[in-house]
């Protein structure tokens, strides 16, 4: 996969700590507006209670602050790889000559499409399950923040996961199928203190390791980020602007609201042995991507 940059003197495993080490410091430093905003006495009206004070605010606010963290840990990103490595942003993105953006929106418009015609499906069989949410003007602020930082904070996620902490595995263990167990893995508990683990239980931890698994998988064969980023961004667009919920970490206006009881049976199953097969058997044979053992399992 991208074995031939992390074998670079440049890349030795103890760099990729210390670059993590860095990023986490930048996106705790994007978190002091969050900190900041739900401290003193919007925390004392919330009863002491971080979550309740954030839930309190404006739901644009809310998202705006949900996001900033990593904006600012995609700068520490950026100064990691330019400054410590000496690489680019596409040496751990891409092993193409340039980034495919058709890649990426092809990615980004397919899973749209299936998420849509799902959505479609479900209100169709069950209305009572949603209620219409749109308000144009706080939809307006809310679509200028999606569509501003959202991508951004999908990026951050698959520059990190599926580019630079790929990477540094890879440099320690010499195998693709290891290092994306160790970013999968690390991936889905990074969700554990969403409020989904706690309406829904631990078991949707299986859904979110499993597309950490997923989009691995779909990086590792297709040699780029590029199909997991279009997958990434159009994901969390479509929660924020079409469809939330009051137990989801985003809390949104979009146009509806998931008003019905989520279980830990069919919403985790469906997605992980039904949509994203689905998904990686279109683009497998739209980009012709074979030999799928071989680069996973060796080097």
């Amino acid at each position: 996969m991208f074995l031939n940059e992390t074998q670079s003197m440049k890349n030795p495993f103890w760099m990729y700590l210390v670059g993590s080490f860095i990023i986490i410091v930048f996106s705790i430093i994007g978190q002091l507006p969050l900190s900041f905003a739900i401290s003193g006495q919007n925390l004392i009206a919330a009863g002491g209670d971080p979550i309740l004070a954030l839930r309190n605010l404006n739901k644009n606010i809310q998202l705006l602050l949900l996001l900033i963290p990593s904006v600012v840990g995609f700068l520490g990103l950026i100064l990691v790889v330019y400054k410590l490595h000496e690489k680019s942003l596409k040496s751990v993105s891409t092993t193409r000559k340039n980034f495919d953006w058709q890649r990426m929106f092809f990615a980004f418009f397919l899973w749209s499409f299936i998420t849509v015609l799902i959505l479609i499906g479900d209100y169709f069989f069950n209305p009572s399950d949603y209620q219409w949410n749109f308000k144009l003007l706080p939809f307006i602020f809310l679509f200028i923040i999606s569509i501003t930082l959202i991508p951004i904070q999908a990026s951050f996620e698959e520059f990190i996961f599926r580019g630079y902490l790929l990477h540094g595995f890879i440099s320690f263990f010499k195998r693709p199928w290891l290092s994306l167990v160790m970013t999968s893995v690390i991936f889905g508990c990074l969700h554990f203190s969403n409020p989904e683990v706690e309406k829904i239980g631990y078991s949707i931890l299986i859904y979110y390791i499993g597309t950490g698994f997923f989009l691995g998988i779909l990086t590792i064969i297709d040699k780029g980020i590029e199909l997991a980023l279009g997958f990434h961004i159009a994901n969390n667009l479509l929660i924020s602007l079409l469809l939330t919920s009051s137990w989801t970490a985003f809390q949104t206006e979009s146009i509806f609201l998931d008003i019905s009881e989520p279980s830990n049976g069919f919403e985790i199953i469906f997605p992980l042995l039904v949509l994203y097969p689905l998904f990686l058997f279109i683009v497998s044979k739209k980009y012709k991507l074979s030999n799928w053992k071989n680069k996973l399992l060796n080097s």
